[in-house]
């Protein structure tokens, strides 16, 4: 007797592989890091306007998230047509890939990096291209530009890479636009791009204002603190960003986590966001020190 099978192509889908959960011990202190998770709660502002909005959680959210995309757009001197959104980044990474590439056509990705490369190019049924590292843990970006063929309809450059942590020189990255051609789009992910001290270092909105083949890739989930409400979103040409929409699942994200999104933007939140990113950057580079200091070598440039 026959029986309804998933698609062969998926057979061999790895699973999403989360970090692992916190583990107490009665005899240490232990701490959780292995999501890159910030530690601090939402901001007081932010909490507040969490607790007021529950009232309202009989009702639908807006299904356009109008508000916390003309927030957004606000914050960053775009147009709201710019801005898509979705329930994390990684979701947002998927619909970018839905709205661009068909079967047989190729994206291409560094390796290793975010683990959802791979999988959604597999799950959308796309050819993915990885590309390996330098031994320095550093994008390869000769290597990937040399893997550039007519099949290519994206490329994504992670900077921070996760899970290496170095970040592309703007220097770099402008040599390696020069190689791709103006109909591939190359998306910058940069969900850690908030503690990047290094001037030197790529801004994705430097780019996405200079080329009209780039896009970003962004979350609240880090330097907000907002990674239970999963947000994340992309800025795009609007044609772009039109079709990320129409592909997004509807009411996507729910009510409380646009108006997280929207309050963790106000002037209430920023001086003391600051804060935090400053004080997170620097317990950073003291581990780094300390690592370094006890014999270790941690290859990392995004300060």
């Amino acid at each position: 007797m026959t029986k309804p099978t998933v698609r062969a192509d998926l057979q061999s889908l790895p699973a999403y592989k989360a970090g692992q959960k916190l583990q107490p011990r009665a005899d240490l202190e232990v701490f959780k890091l292995s999501s890159n998770e910030n530690t601090y709660p939402p901001l007081p502002s932010v909490l507040d306007a969490i607790n007021a909005a529950a009232q309202s959680v009989n009702r639908y959210p807006d299904p356009l998230n109008t508000e916390m995309i003309s927030t957004i757009a606000k914050s960053l001197g775009v147009n709201s047509e710019n801005i898509a959104a979705g329930t994390g980044s990684v979701a947002v990474l998927g619909h970018l890939i839905q709205a661009m590439a068909a079967p047989g056509d190729e994206v291409i990705y560094p390796w290793r990096s975010f683990e959802a490369y791979p999988i959604w190019t597999q799950i959308c049924a796309v050819t993915g291209i990885p590309v390996a590292l330098n031994a320095d843990n550093s994008h390869n970006l000769d290597a990937m530009a040399a893997a550039i063929t007519d099949k290519t309809k994206m490329i994504f450059v992670c900077t921070p890479n996760n899970p290496t942590g170095n970040a592309v020189r703007a220097k770099d990255l402008h040599e390696f636009m020069a190689k791709v051609p103006s109909d591939v789009l190359v998306v910058i992910d940069e969900a850690y791009t908030d503690f990047v001290t290094d001037p030197e270092m790529v801004s994705g909105m430097d780019f996405f204002n200079q080329y009209g083949n780039v896009a970003l890739l962004r979350t609240f989930s880090k330097a907000q603190g907002l990674a239970g409400m999963r947000v994340g979103y992309t800025v795009a040409q609007p044609e772009i960003a039109d079709f990320v929409r129409r592909v997004s699942l509807p009411f996507g994200v729910n009510l409380l986590a646009q108006v997280a999104v929207i309050s963790s933007l106000g002037e209430a939140a920023k001086k003391e966001l600051r804060d935090r990113v400053e004080n997170i950057s620097k317990q950073r580079d003291e581990v780094i020190e300390s690592l370094r200091k006890s014999g270790w070598n941690p290859q990392m440039v995004m300060s």
